[in-house]
């Protein structure tokens, strides 16, 4: 395969070390966006406020990063992606200060938002530039390496959350070196942050940007650095060339259709990004630490749990990597949807057992055995389904003409239905929590139907086929 490309050794692993430097976005995607789950008790506490305010102030990035994914585009078209990646870095690093020393909650509100916009930036630009910069023979892989980076950064946030509470005696609001630990671990984030802007320094702009303003010279120098000296690199760059000038940006009146003013596929490809959220998988890696402290787990081990779904979090990664391209697309989100009603439903069963005493919730020991058992299962069900292939479907489904219009809109659906989710458990799990999960298991379930009803497969299929 990589002699037909012309491609030797030393090209493939320059090709993996941009990639991975491009994916950086995506593991600080997956940091930011997780770390807060540790710090929900010690905002609580701090700032004195109930569970509105508490699912206002996390859900809240969620629409920062609807705004990033929607300017990222434009950013990236106009400056580079290289700039956009180093604008994203900053804004990283500069919000993760702001959210370490707030003085107000409106003022940790707004550093949250600015998070949010550098999530939804690093969403858009890092898959971009890994597509346009990976020789095609290896774009699949390597372009696999987003939701990788992602789920190593949900991972490491909750090891760096435990290691944080341990060292200040297992609880967050526990003072550590002048502030609380809470503190720390929103400010943690500045680290891969900077690391971020120094990769994204170093590797080259995409071939396809350079070509579009005209800096030939120098794309030809990247196409040789990362498809090998022996490709055709004059008809490299004429192929680009012709794609640019025959592509022109789609407009939402081409998405119009009879199904309720939009075109049937753009709906599925909104469904499919509406029902991965609605199952309720980030109220695990938002607010897990409580969830393990009313099954009677302390501060410190809840972090550890939440740290325990955050590695089969990417263990189902790796068994969707690997099984997306052999069993389809379409069975693995029946099989996902299967697993996740079954667990779902023996939480909220688990759950029902709750007691409260003395301020305290609690389950017996039994019925707090089975919570941790479901929740790990729920994880793993989804990440080896939903968590990979929604975003592989998206990528694939829609014509050509729409293609990226239609993923902009159902990447849209999918943050506005993430923070729908995130800002009403709080509220919801104060209510009735087994009836919250309930919610989430009928969406599981309906997510079968869906899938079965709607969904077709893509495996195997040209991306002209589409639509």
């Amino acid at each position: 395969m990589a002699s037909s490309q012309g491609m030797r050794q030393e090209n493939i692993g320059h090709v993996v070390f941009i990639t991975a430097a491009a994916a950086i976005g995506g593991f600080l995607f997956g940091y930011d966006s997780s770390v807060i789950n540790g710090a929900v008790t010690g905002i609580r506490k701090y700032f004195q406020v109930g569970p509105v305010q508490t699912g206002f102030v996390v859900a809240i990035a969620l629409l920062g990063s609807a705004i990033g994914a929607w300017l990222a585009g434009g950013v990236a078209d106009r400056w580079g992606r290289i700039r956009a990646m180093q604008l994203a870095a900053m804004l990283f690093a500069v919000s993760s200060i702001g959210q370490m020393l707030p003085f107000a909650l409106w003022d940790l509100a707004f550093w949250r938002v600015l998070a949010g916009v550098a999530i939804g930036m690093a969403s858009v630009i890092g898959p971009a530039y890994i597509a346009e910069v990976a020789p095609p023979a290896y774009r699949g892989r390597l372009g696999s390496f987003q939701q990788l980076a992602i789920v190593l950064g949900i991972a490491v946030s909750q090891l760096v959350n435990y290691v944080i509470a341990r060292i200040a005696g297992g609880n967050v609001n526990n003072h550590l070196w002048g502030l609380q630990a809470w503190q720390w671990m929103l400010g943690a984030c500045v680290v891969p942050a900077l690391l971020y802007l120094l990769f994204a320094s170093v590797i080259p702009e995409s071939p396809r940007f350079l070509v579009a303003v005209g800096k030939t010279a120098q794309a030809r120098k990247v196409l040789a650095e990362v498809e090998g000296e022996h490709a055709d690199l004059d008809a490299r760059v004429a192929e680009i060339h012709d794609v640019l000038k025959t592509e022109k940006r789609s407009t939402m009146r081409e998405l119009r259709g009879p199904a309720l003013g939009l075109l049937p596929i753009v709906w599925i490809g909104i469904g499919l990004s509406v029902f991965q959220q609605f199952v309720g998988i980030n109220v695990i890696f938002y607010y897990s630490s409580e969830l393990w402290q009313s099954v009677g787990i302390n501060q410190s081990e809840s972090l550890l749990w939440s740290f325990s779904t955050s590695v089969i979090n990417i263990i189902g990664t790796f068994i969707a990597i690997a099984l997306v391209d052999k069993i389809g697309r379409k069975p693995l989100l029946l099989i996902g949807s299967t697993g996740m009603t079954v667990s779902l439903a023996t939480a909220a069963w688990a759950f029902s057992a709750a007691r409260t005493a003395g301020g305290k919730v609690s389950l017996p020991d039994l019925q707090g055995a089975v919570a941790l058992i479901a929740a790990h299962t729920y994880v793993l069900f989804f990440a080896l389904s939903w968590g990979v292939v929604v975003w592989v479907l998206l990528g694939e489904m829609f014509p050509n003409r729409i293609r990226a219009l239609a993923l902009s809109v159902a990447a849209s659906a999918q943050w506005l239905a993430n923070w729908a989710i995130t800002v009403s458990f709080p509220s919801l799990s104060a209510w009735n929590l087994p009836l919250t999960y309930v919610m989430y298991t009928i969406f599981a379930a309906l997510s079968f139907v869906f899938v079965a009803r709607w969904v077709k497969e893509t495996k195997g299929r040209k991306l002209e086929e589409m639509g």
